[in-house]
């Protein structure tokens, strides 16, 4: 996709925050608002904004995916600029999935593929769009980090998260064994098939603890809430916080590394 020049800040970006950072943690929705504005950017919350569809979409209920789906194109549509999201899963249901969801629908197909061009990953869109690596951001939290599964496999970016992590100072990122292995949740594949999610999860969180960092950082809000439990129920003391968190110099984690 056309990422536009990287040295030409764009002047205003939607914010389209997902449902768990709009229920769960918004939190991670005002670290994305505080990074864009430190940067001059405006960024706009369409407030008629609700779910991509892609809970029905995983769980084979295409025809009540579908005006879910429909009605984020409207939203989406009446705005103009980039839209960022810090969710790789929502993304990758926008970029990649709406193509077989509206097939068959050809006026809502040439509308998803055009909206497609318009969506970025938090840090696809710092890194690729905006092209900075380095945030300026300093901390004192020793990590390891989560390579969620949408934001690799689907939307094929790693060094982005990888390079803004680097260069934030004071940080730590300790090596995780299989840190690209999927971490369980799936969305309804954890509730479908719990046992087998299970099992993936406590792999995880076998290698998690083994790294001995006291937070574990990752890209996708259902991934850290679904490691956040399971490690809260094995009575461990790690954190697990999103990267746009940990990124944001303004965020009560990092002013807390530093009290």
């Amino acid at each position: 996709m056309d990422n536009g020049n990287a040295n030409e800040l764009p002047a205003k970006v939607n914010l389209f925050v997902t449902c768990l950072v709009d229920q769960f943690a918004p939190n991670v929705g005002m670290s994305v608002v505080n990074i864009l504005e430190a940067r001059g950017i405006e960024v706009h919350f369409p407030p008629d904004q609700t779910c991509c569809g892609q809970p029905a979409f995983n769980s084979g209920f295409r025809n009540d995916a579908r005006p879910v789906a429909s009605r984020f194109l409207d939203v989406f549509e009446a705005t103009e600029g980039p839209i960022v999201c810090p969710s790789g899963s929502c993304v990758a249901m926008v970029r990649n999935f709406y193509e077989d969801l509206f097939r068959g629908h050809p006026n809502e197909l040439v509308r998803a593929q055009q909206l497609s061009e318009r969506i970025y990953e938090f840090t696809e869109f710092i890194v690729d769009v905006l092209g900075i690596e380095d945030l300026e951001v300093d901390t004192n939290i020793d990590a390891t980090y989560h390579r969620c599964c949408h934001l690799l496999r689907e939307l094929h970016i790693d060094e982005q998260p990888t390079s803004l992590l680097k260069n934030v100072e004071g940080l730590t990122v300790k090596p995780m064994e299989r840190n690209e292995v999927c971490c369980g949740f799936g969305g309804a594949f954890s509730v479908k098939m719990s046992d087998v999610s299970t099992a993936m999860l406590n792999e995880k969180l076998d290698n998690v603890v083994a790294t001995g960092a006291s937070t574990l950082i990752a890209g996708d809000t259902g991934c850290i809430m679904h490691m956040q439990g399971g490690l809260r129920r094995r009575g461990e003391d790690v954190q697990v916080v999103h990267i746009a968190e940990l990124l944001d110099a303004e965020s009560d984690l990092n002013r807390a590394s530093k009290s």
